[in-house]
């Protein structure tokens, strides 16, 4: 699988929440830092740009590679996803992030997590922070939290060296579960 990290020099920070646009647009014109707004655009189109991009130090947008896979968790565990829909989302993405259309970034930030339903909180806290500690972070709502969470962001093993196992191992990961050792899923 492609990292971004060998395209880019930069910082990959995907900030998620509802209020993620505004946010990011909040941090537009911050030293060393590049804002991205998702706007109507699909994940990959992102990914394009953020490819062609000018360096910094951080590059910052909110379009998140695994949305679709977290969705269909999501769904699937709150009983809302189709039969296979979830199987399908992780199909997808393995796809598009092995094509180089998608690439994981170097962390998230998540906004407001403790606001989020139960089953997405988990998806944020359980699942991304289980399978790589350091790399999903939580902060308020606003640009100047996520301003110092960026110059506060810790080092911490990447994502599971085989994203296939580990991301075929959700349909498996129950939510109250997820992140820890007996709860299911891929650690490592």
């Amino acid at each position: 699988m492609r990292r971004v990290s060998s395209r880019l020099s930069s910082t990959l920070v995907v900030v998620a929440g509802e209020r993620a646009p505004r946010v990011i647009a909040g941090l537009e014109g911050l030293h060393n830092v590049r804002t991205v707004v998702r706007g109507d655009r699909t994940p990959a189109a992102v990914t394009e740009a953020l490819t062609r991009s000018a360096a910094a130090t951080y590059v910052v947008h909110d379009a998140d590679p695994l949305a679709a896979v977290g969705d269909a968790w999501t769904g699937f565990f709150d009983g809302v996803e189709p039969v296979g829909g979830l199987e399908a989302a992780i199909e997808t993405t393995l796809a598009d992030l092995e094509a180089g259309r998608l690439v994981l970034p170097d962390y998230y930030i998540v906004l407001d997590p403790d606001e989020l339903p139960p089953t997405r909180r988990h998806w944020w806290l359980g699942v991304l922070a289980g399978a790589a500690p350091a790399r999903v972070v939580p902060a308020p709502a606003s640009a100047r939290a996520v301003a110092e969470t960026l110059g506060r962001l810790a080092s911490g093993r990447w994502w599971p060296s085989d994203l296939r196992a580990w991301l075929r191992e959700l349909p498996r990961t129950v939510p109250d579960r997820a992140g820890t050792t007996a709860g299911g899923g891929v650690s490592a």
